[in-house]
């Protein structure tokens, strides 16, 4: 296991290597047939489930492991390098946990979250609507208070594992107010009124079940409201921190999964008798590409350190987001022309990553979006440089 992805607890350590075993040994002999066939691999969040994968960074007292953000993002990690529809679909239930665990009332955490954690069932994050992606005070999905409950109507796009989740996890608007009239929701998967559109044709991570998800009258009692209404949008920014951490994770490892490909390749194929790897082209391809995928995991568990210490993460966050996934598309694209014509047919691996590492550019907020979150933290911290440096730990930001 390298050494920039253990941490000292033995723990942790006999941690990341049962994950990494039921990755390898019970994962990946299904990825293949699963992304061609556009399979949702239930089975396999179960079996992650059972091992306490899908509550890692929560606390044990509600069912969770109680790890570190910087053990889960390892964890997420080993997950993405064997099947990366996995790893992102262990990223969605996780944030999809997020709201209840953090802005939930002790008494809605102690009724839902040991479910959720334990393994049993999976949850989706309902925020992105058609006219409102990247800016999500846009959204129209309203739920209007009627007695004891709240109706939900309106249009939810691009919900990761939208028709197969057991719960929603939905920011609606319930005031016209831009920025405080936005109010979060846990919504049952069984609720009269919640229909999921047939799945999205994608180019990639086909395994993951991505839909509209729209919510016709549906009837919410106001216990499931979690938090204050007009802190859904709150709520919403905080759950993308943590969420963009994990596709930080999620890419690092499908960048690590191209990389050994690449090397496997590297190591095998001969040019004018001898392996490729002894040229200094492809060598210094390769070397180019662990850069690329070790400086991606250092800023992600840099990101997660803050985190845990209870610091300012979230420009950390979108930089870890941004790295991540910007070096997953070049490592992946690098690894395709390594392999040259191998690398591009539909039956290698490499083609398959490479397709998939487009979209983590996209979700949990484009890199574009990233770029202005870092650029405005920059500006809130000061124009000086030293003001916009990490001190002791701690970033001097004001969100």
């Amino acid at each position: 296991m390298p050494a920039d992805r253990v941490l000292p607890s033995p723990d942790a350590v006999q941690l990341l290597r049962d994950v990494r075993a039921l990755a390898q040994e019970k994962l990946a002999p299904q990825v293949a047939a699963a992304e061609a066939d556009a399979v949702f691999p239930r089975a396999a969040f179960r079996a992650l489930g059972d091992l306490g994968v899908l509550g890692l960074p929560y606390p044990v007292e509600f069912g969770g492991g109680g790890w570190s953000y910087e053990v889960y993002l390892q964890a997420l990690e080993e997950v993405a390098t064997v099947w990366a529809t996995v790893g992102v679909g262990v990223s969605v239930h996780v944030m999809a946990c997020f709201p209840l665990a953090h802005f939930g009332t002790r008494e809605q955490q102690r009724r839902w979250l040991p479910e959720m954690l334990g393994g049993s069932t999976l949850g989706a994050y309902c925020l992105s609507e058609p006219e409102a992606g990247s800016d999500p005070a846009a959204m129209r999905t309203r739920a209007v208070l009627d007695g004891d409950h709240y109706v939900i109507d309106g249009l939810k796009a691009w919900t990761t594992h939208g028709g197969h989740a057991d719960f929603y996890t939905v920011m609606a608007r319930t005031s016209d107010h831009r920025s405080r009239g936005i109010s979060c929701f846990l919504v049952p998967a069984d609720t009269p009124g919640l229909v999921a559109d047939p799945p999205e044709r994608k180019m990639g991570l086909t395994g993951s079940a991505t839909t509209s998800m729209r919510f016709e009258g549906v009837r919410i009692p106001v216990a499931r409201r979690i938090g204050e209404e007009g802190q859904g949008l709150k709520i919403a920014l905080a759950a993308l921190d943590n969420g963009r951490m994990g596709i930080a994770a999620v890419a690092s490892g499908l960048a690590q999964a191209a990389l050994d490909a690449a090397v496997e390749h590297a190591c095998r194929r001969e040019m004018f008798g001898v392996p490729l790897i002894e040229h200094q082209g492809p060598a210094f391809t390769l070397a180019d590409m662990a850069a690329a995928v070790t400086s991606a995991r250092t800023a992600t568990l840099a990101a997660a350190r803050l985190k845990d210490q209870g610091l300012a993460f979230g420009r950390d966050a979108s930089i870890a987001k941004m790295l991540a996934t910007d070096n997953a598309m070049r490592v992946t694209g690098q690894a395709v022309e390594l392999l040259g014509d191998e690398g591009y047919l539909g039956d290698h691996p490499v083609e398959r990553y490479m397709r998939e590492a487009k979209v983590m550019q996209i979700f949990e907020g484009t890199n574009q979006i990233q770029r202005l979150v870092i650029s405005r933290a920059l500006r809130s911290a000061g124009t000086g440089v030293l003001s916009a440096r990490p001190v002791g730990g701690a970033v001097a930001e004001e969100r």
